[in-house]
């Protein structure tokens, strides 16, 4: 940690110290968690592997010993669309940050290029295709580097979700560069993806530091779908009404059909996919960063590297494939440490076209496996009855104390049922329809329909005809598919579909085994932040006294960002203008307390924000 009662004045020859550069550059008083071992690390010129969630600052990880090393450093970064609101963030806290990209003419390229090799620039971006180039790697050769950042490391992974082939020849740099300390960064991997990192890397010496995966500020709720445009309404209007938030969806058509809709229900909703032109995917990703309550509505494509702070929702429509993948996407709510809501609604339908994609996919038989097991691991975390937080982090092999008190299974624990008899009912009728069809024809038969499927196999002279009209469609799929997540049935994708029992089944159908399943939700669950009307736009509660000079100091970062051409949290974050709010500094020193201002931010916007509080304050000038 760093000593927060030091003087901000420090002697020049301390100017390349992480200290230094932690407070007078970034603005913050000291180091969290792992952060100074890492710093330390890569500044004595040691390779690190990285683990930490997102928002836990992983950024200063390798922006702190760029600048304190010397030579520029390199960040490898997957999206050239984020990096000029990267490097639009650095160059405001006063580094010399710049990216090369196929968005720069000649000329620009060409200035940039001058700059490293005349050592004037203290990081560089570059996408992976990029640097690979023999013409970048050469331009490299000539340059001081200070070292390699490789972000979103776990691209480098065919076991991981957003697998990037160009990341396999990074490897290269361990042996074109051999005295340049390395990084890799990554929110997420499991054992095996880590490995794979450190192998495919050549990072096999490199001091690994893993983090704690929890995010105590992020709510997760799940639940089964219903009615999903419904209950993503309600969600949406009763809690996050102005919040700027990302809704994934599984194919891009279901992106396109619902911000139509969203669009057509009052909200500011954008489609992301890769369906789209390069140029409005870029647009709608700098609406997104720059703008305020813009709703994303994307696919997976959407999302690594989104340095957006205030993000105060995500929400999947459609089941993700693995924890993995659902931890990654629900990290970017709530980067800034605010309360953040992560919901996800899935059914049936979800579980049997993941397990289509995951059957025929080119992958090795090994690698089909290894996806099932994945998948499996997400639908138990989905029908759990405990704590989700609990489960979530012993998937990363870490284990919470104690309940977590911020998940839906914790503020309203789940009503469960003896399901035993419904159970082997459902059982009987999947064995006596032959195992030859999906769950929606077995329920059909169930509850005595009247259909030319059924009467076409003859399915109403079966004795399973009938005999569960006592249960609704919606809470037969729901027993259907607590049993599916279970393994008491698996769907054959070869078979149309079909519902089909294990071995598993014996014991339920003999009596020997009762089963207690989830009771199928009435209403929407209510949360613990749930008031009877809409939020405010604010993260956090504002008193009423305050929210006018709240309201000024955003309207002002907003015109400040926008003379600049840049994302307001440029500026400043939501947090910092929260203490300025508390703390009401007159003075540059004072300002410099607050956290998240350095001496480049008090240079370049202190004086307007001094000026708007003093004048909240009835005073005309600085108190003598």
């Amino acid at each position: 940690m760093t000593d927060s009662t030091a003087p901000l004045a420090s002697a020049p020859s301390n100017a390349r110290s992480p200290h230094y550069i932690l407070e007078h550059t970034f603005g913050y008083t000291g180091f969290r968690g792992d952060q100074q071992d890492i710093i330390e690390t890569l500044v004595n010129g040691e390779d690190a592997l990285v683990l930490m969630p997102t928002g836990g600052g992983k950024s200063l990880c390798y922006q702190i010993p760029a600048l304190a090393r010397a030579g520029c450093g390199i960040v490898i970064s997957p999206l050239i669309a984020l990096m000029q609101d990267q490097v639009e963030a650095l160059r405001a806290a006063g580094v010399a940050a710049a990216f090369l990209n196929s968005s720069l003419d000649f000329r620009e390229a060409q200035n940039i290029e001058d700059q490293l090799l005349r050592g004037d620039l203290e990081l560089l971006y570059l996408a992976p295709e990029r640097l690979l180039q023999p013409r970048t790697l050469e331009l490299l050769e000539q340059a001081q580097i200070a070292l390699f950042a490789i972000d979103e490391a776990h691209c480098v992974s065919q076991w991981g979700h957003d697998f990037r082939a160009d990341y396999l020849q990074l490897s290269c740099l361990h042996q074109r560069f051999p005295a340049v300390p390395r990084v890799a960064l990554t929110a997420t991997a499991d054992q095996r993806t880590r490995l794979e990192i450190a192998q495919r890397l050549d990072l096999a010496g490199a001091r690994h530091f893993v983090s704690s995966f929890d995010r105590p500020n992020i709510q997760y709720r799940i639940a089964p779908k219903n009615n999903p445009k419904r209950q993503l309404l309600q969600f949406l209007s009763g809690e996050q009404q102005g919040n700027a938030g990302v809704i994934y969806c599984l194919s891009r058509n279901k992106v396109e059909s619902t911000a139509q809709w969203l669009r057509q229900q009052g909200f500011n909703a954008l489609p992301y996919h890769a369906g789209l032109s390069a140029e409005m995917r870029a647009d709608h990703q700098r609406r997104f960063l720059r703008d305020e309550g813009i709703v994303m509505v994307a696919t997976i494509a959407f999302g690594m590297g989104i340095d957006k702070p205030d993000v105060r929702f995500v929400a999947h429509l459609d089941l993700p494939k693995s924890i993995e993948a659902y931890y990654q996407e629900t990290g970017r709510a709530g980067r800034d440490g605010e309360p953040a809501t992560a919901l996800l609604l899935y059914g049936l339908e979800d579980v049997v076209k993941l397990s289509q994609m995951a059957a025929t996919s080119d992958g090795s038989e090994e690698h089909k496996r290894q996806e099932r097991q994945r998948l499996d691991a997400m639908l138990g975390l989905c029908e759990i009855t405990s704590c989700r937080r609990k489960a979530l982090l012993r998937y990363f092999n870490e284990e919470l104390a104690a309940d977590c008190g911020n998940c839906d299974t914790c503020l309203e624990p789940p009503a469960t049922w003896d399901a035993s008899e419904a159970t082997r009912k459902l059982m009987s009728c999947i064995y006596r329809t032959g195992q030859r069809f999906g769950a929606a024809h077995v329920i059909d038969v169930l509850r005595g329909a009247d259909t030319e499927k059924i009467r076409q196999f003859n399915h109403n002279q079966l004795s399973t005809y009938g005999i569960g009209d006592d249960l609704s469609g919606n809470e037969w799929r729901a027993v259907t598919r607590q049993l599916v997540v279970r393994g008491y049935l698996r769907v054959n994708a070869e078979a149309f579909n079909a519902l089909q029992l294990t071995e598993q089944c014996r014991p339920v159908l003999r009596g020997e085994e009762h089963l207690q399943l989830r009771t199928l939700p009435k209403a929407p669950a209510k949360t613990a932040r749930d008031t009877g009307g809409s939020r405010s736009r604010a993260p956090v509660e504002v008193a009423a006294e305050d929210i006018p000079l709240w309201d000024a100091l955003r309207a002002l970062r907003k015109s400040l960002a926008e003379e600049r051409g840049v994302p307001p949290y440029v500026v400043f974050h939501d947090a910092t203008l929260r203490e300025m709010l508390s703390a009401r500094p007159r003075t540059d020193t004072e300002m410099l307390a607050i956290s998240g201002i350095g001496d480049s931010k008090l240079a370049r916007f202190g004086e307007p924000f001094l000026d708007l509080l003093r004048e909240f304050d009835g005073e005309s000038h600085p108190p003598g």
